[in-house]
């Protein structure tokens, strides 16, 4: 019987010794990783915010570097520029959009940029010309779709019903390319 009662009295110091480290020791371990987990993730945010930024400066410094000139007289700022031109005619070739008229108008130049319009006529599906101004914002130039008017040409759509070209309508394009000017 004092064997149980040495063993029992044991159990009973046991237990309250695990009573007393589990609700004044052990109790600040769990509160304290939870802690540093959400301080963990708040840093891992940021870390990640911090690499968006950066990958959008240095497509923002690439997108400036090929959109800078020297002067209002280098070959990027001047009218109907023709490797601008060259890359129009290419994405146009490209999905099969039929171009009737390419005006370059008159440039617009302001002390620390060049505003170079263009009018394109085309013939095209209205899918054609998404696809074209989505090609037209992923281009290094920078460039702005000023406006666009479509011809749904109702008195036309018998003869190009006939022709099976009933999709395709006749649009004009309105865009301009802007060029930075350095400042001295």
């Amino acid at each position: 019987m004092k064997r149980n009662l040495v063993l029992l009295l044991l159990l009973a110091l046991f237990g309250g010794g695990a009573w007393v480290y589990h609700k004044f020791v052990f109790a600040e371990y769990p509160s304290q990783i939870k802690q540093f987990d959400r301080d963990i993730s708040l840093l891992d945010e940021k870390l990640i915010s911090a690499q968006i930024i950066h990958s959008q400066m240095d497509l923002t410094a690439n997108l400036i570097e090929k959109n800078l000139a020297l002067s209002k007289s280098d070959s990027l700022a001047e009218d109907a520029s023709l490797p601008f031109l060259e890359y129009i005619t290419g994405i146009l070739n490209n999905f099969e959009i039929k171009l009737m008229k390419l005006e370059p108008a008159k440039k617009s130049a302001r002390l620390d940029y060049v505003r170079t319009p263009y009018t394109l006529t085309l013939e095209a599906t209205f899918e054609e010309l998404g696809k074209f101004i989505n090609q037209l914002e992923k281009s290094e130039r920078l460039i702005t779709v000023e406006q666009f008017e479509v011809d749904n040409a109702v008195r036309k759509s018998g003869s190009m019903a006939e022709k099976g070209n009933y999709k395709k309508h006749e649009m004009i394009l309105r865009i301009s390319t802007l060029t930075l000017i350095k400042q001295r």
